[in-house]
């Protein structure tokens, strides 16, 4: 059973600095609460109430709200209206999908003259016959009911022979409690039947028994009531409860370490960000120099520099980049810079004395930048030009000389339908051919 406490209060009140004497709008909608409680002792200025789908079965404990002026209760077990005499600034009650059947509770809300809109739709008294007559004849304060304007002439003539129609409504009431009771009965029955069917099931596999009960429990219609609204909630909660206890762990997927340095001592060349970067030689000052290609905007306290003497590891927000260098450096006298203009990283690593750098025109880097590599992609591509296949039948890329008549003097036409040309027209041979 979920209870309103304070902290939970406290941290709906976000907006109001977490403080909940002077908070004038709660929102505890979808808690899972069953009562309703605490808030006329802890919130005396609340205007604004939301509890819409919990499991609240009674209006109670908001007498003291005096300057309430909308409750919201829809999708809750309520079965009657009682207890909102105190309210005296309300206007707006919203009762929407509860089950209440005592249409005459609504008379209660008569104290209530500043309320203007009633919700009562999908409740069992909403079917009954005369059943706007009668709310809008007992509630004369109101101006909407179930969404509809009430007009000043159905306000007239809602109150006339309202003792008959009162005499009406108590009747449908008395068979509504009827079934309800019956509706008590079936439900205590049905537990009774899931108890005994689960003693029976003891002696078999703890959770083969309970996948069966669970099926069968879905798959078994009922009625909709508090109970079984209430019922399906708990079987949602055992199963979810259920669920995390035996396969949580199991489920629970493990990220395999990453390996940066093998069981035989080796250090592999790694960068799973897909970072540029440049590795040049000062021979200057004798050292080697990493330009890490990071992003701009990028906090600097996401980062993390680690300089060895024969590899450099820089981690970004948990992905690593790390690189073995061609020669040994002093990882004690090394650097590390970011630039404020263009974001970039740049760890400048001293030779060890004595060693002799290596020309960088010699080394090659252990893997490819992305520029490198779009260099390499675009440059392996070839493009291919392409004839249309319908033109095809009407040139012969292969044959543009006819070979008919290659003795002629003159231009060789195309084609049978090219027309003749001038016989004036030498061919110079010294003119290399087009093909």
């Amino acid at each position: 059973m979920v209870r309103i406490s304070e902290d939970m209060v406290r941290r709906r009140a976000e907006h109001n600095n977490s403080e909940i004497f002077s908070l004038e709008e709660l929102s505890l909608h979808q808690q899972n609460i069953e009562k309703l409680e605490n808030l006329d002792k802890w919130c005396r200025h609340l205007k604004t109430l939301y509890l819409q789908n919990n499991l609240i079965s009674r209006i109670e404990n908001v007498n003291r709200l005096k300057k309430l002026e909308y409750l919201n209760l829809a999708l809750n077990n309520i079965e009657v209206i009682e207890n909102l005499e105190g309210c005296e600034s309300l206007q707006k009650l919203d009762l929407t999908v509860n089950f209440v059947a005592q249409l005459s509770s609504v008379e209660s809300l008569k104290e209530n003259q500043h309320l203007k809109e009633l919700f009562l739709v999908g409740n069992p008294c909403s079917q009954y016959e005369g059943y706007r007559q009668y709310v809008v004849a007992t509630l004369p304060q109101l101006q909407f009911l179930d969404g509809t304007a009430i007009g000043r002439l159905e306000h007239i003539r809602a109150g006339q022979g309202l003792e008959e129609l009162r005499k009406r409504i108590l009747e449908q009431e008395e068979e509504q409690l009827q079934k309800r009771e019956r509706q008590k009965m079936e439900t205590k029955i049905s537990l009774e039947d899931n108890e005994r069917q689960s003693d029976d099931n003891s002696g078999k596999d703890h959770q083969e028994a309970d996948l069966e009960q669970e099926k069968e429990f879905w798959e078994k219609p009922c009625s909709f009531t508090p109970e079984s609204r209430l019922e399906a909630h708990r079987q949602l909660e055992k199963g979810r409860s259920d669920k995390k206890r035996n396969g949580g762990e199991q489920n629970k997927t493990f990220k395999k370490p990453k390996t940066l340095i093998t069981a035989d001592g080796k250090v592999l060349n790694v960068n799973e960000a897909r970072m540029d970067f440049v590795l040049t030689e000062d021979e200057n000052n004798s050292s080697i120099q990493l330009d890490l290609h990071l992003y701009r905007y990028m906090d600097t306290s996401l980062m993390d520099v680690d300089v060895q003497p024969t590899y450099v590891r820089v981690t970004v927000k948990g992905k690593v980049f790390q690189l073995v260098l061609p020669s040994e450096v002093k990882p004690d006298s090394s650097t590390a810079q970011r630039s404020q203009t263009t974001g970039h990283l740049l760890i400048n690593m001293p030779l060890v004395h004595g060693e002799e750098p290596k020309k960088m025109s010699q080394w090659k880097p252990p893997f490819s930048t992305m520029k490198q590599q779009d260099e390499e992609k675009n440059s392996n591509m070839r493009e291919y030009l392409e004839v249309d296949p319908s033109k095809r039948s009407l040139m012969d890329l292969y044959n543009i000389v006819s070979t008919q008549h290659s003795s002629a003097p003159g231009p060789r036409p195309c084609s049978a339908d090219a027309p003749p040309i001038s016989q004036d027209w030498m061919d110079d041979l010294e003119v290399p051919p087009l093909i």
